[in-house]
């Protein structure tokens, strides 16, 4: 009986066992794990300077940095370095109302380098201190703990920390979809990297060396690119051996408004995606294995629908991706507070890699992005 099943079933079948492959060794092995034992080294407070890179940010920056100067931290440890990348909104005006935030000014950037790279990398220069912590201006720490905690990955060595940083929950799909993509992304990249494997960060939440920055020559090797600022420095880094600390705690997130239109959502993916064809090719193959398992799924369910006599096996399969996938996401949407409704994660993981193999295709076609 079973070898009578088109092949398309014994396909599809395939496809879920790979996507239960990530699923178990990664994603759910991470969101069970239990917190590193704090040892003294973790828990003493270090030097550490806190950047932030802003281009017309006013509004933001007036949230943002009363909460960067109430963290509960020794504030002569603590330095807040305010990086305004050509505004013309009075961005940079706001440090010297805020004592205690440093002030770098940047009037222009030389032709064909990345902004916001360059800017980051005036402000790396200026910094006092040896650990750097970034976020971005649209970004708010969860907590008043979060520079303690973030800094607290530095211990034992590790040259790169990476955090998570969510998006505040608001109604409508859009918003949800937002925050399922950066549920899904944040299991990748904080798995992949406890299992050893480091490939990104994210910039709202990330913390290196100046040593790892130095060696990396900054961001030489991809300064005229317009994204990458976070995970292509992650990528060199881990190439020249730095070792990678994973920070996941509540009180370490970094929260952000997710983008308000479907098109503002949509330029903002197409760039961070650009950056992918950088990746190293282990890195290339393996985030290819899930999003490709998952894309073959959805494709073989729709074509096998129009064959009745494939129905039974069809919605087999499918039970058995739902039930265990859906199981894992919730353990990974309590472990890092996504706050999303379960019942809503299948149709949520749908509706993501249509618009994923929708957000390929747009690259492919025209390839052009813009910065702020």
């Amino acid at each position: 009986m079973f070898l009578s099943y088109s092949p398309a079933v014994w396909l599809l079948l395939a496809a879920v066992l790979v996507q239960l492959y990530f699923a178990l060794y990664y994603f759910r092995a991470f969101a069970m794990r239990q917190p590193d034992p704090e040892t003294a080294a973790a828990a003493a407070d270090l030097p550490v300077s806190v950047l932030v890179c802003a281009r017309n940010e006013h509004a933001n920056l007036e949230r943002l940095l009363p909460l960067l100067l109430s963290q509960d931290y020794p504030a002569e440890l603590l330095e807040i370095i305010l990086i305004d990348d050509r505004s013309t909104d009075g961005s940079g005006a706001l440090a010297a109302q805020f004592p205690g935030v440093r002030l770098v000014t940047v009037r222009s950037t030389p032709a064909g380098l990345a902004p916001k790279k360059y800017a980051l990398t005036l402000g790396i220069k200026t910094a006092r201190h040896e650990r750097l912590l970034f976020t971005d201006a649209d970004c708010i720490p969860a907590t008043n703990q979060w520079v303690r905690y973030m800094q607290r990955g530095f211990a034992n060595g590790a040259g790169l920390v990476l955090g998570y940083s969510a998006y505040a929950p608001e109604p409508g799909v859009l918003n949800k979809l937002v925050r399922f993509e950066t549920l899904l992304t944040g299991a990748q990249y904080l798995s992949f990297a406890w299992r050893g494997r480091p490939y990104m960060g994210v910039g709202r939440n990330l913390g290196y060396t100046r040593a790892v920055f130095h060696s990396t020559k900054g961001f030489a090797s991809h300064i005229r690119t317009l994204s990458g600022d976070d995970d292509l420095l992650v990528q060199d880094a881990v190439a020249i051996g730095a070792r990678a600390a994973v920070v996941d705690q509540p009180g370490a997130h970094t929260l952000s408004e997710a983008a308000p239109t479907w098109g503002a959502w949509w330029r903002q993916k197409r760039r961070h995606l650009s950056a992918g064809k950088q990746y190293r090719l282990a890195d290339r193959v393996r985030l290819g294995a899930f999003m490709g398992a998952n894309l073959l799924y959805y494709f073989l369910v729709v074509g096998l629908l129009f064959f009745p006599a494939n129905w039974v096996p069809l919605a087999t399969v499918c039970l058995l991706r739902t039930v265990l996938l859906g199981a894992v996401y919730q353990q990974l949407n309590r472990r890092l507070e996504g706050q999303l409704p379960a019942a809503a994660l299948p149709l949520l993981d749908a509706i993501y890699f249509v618009t994923y193999l929708a957000l390929g295709i747009s690259l492919f076609l025209n390839r052009s992005l813009r910065w702020k």
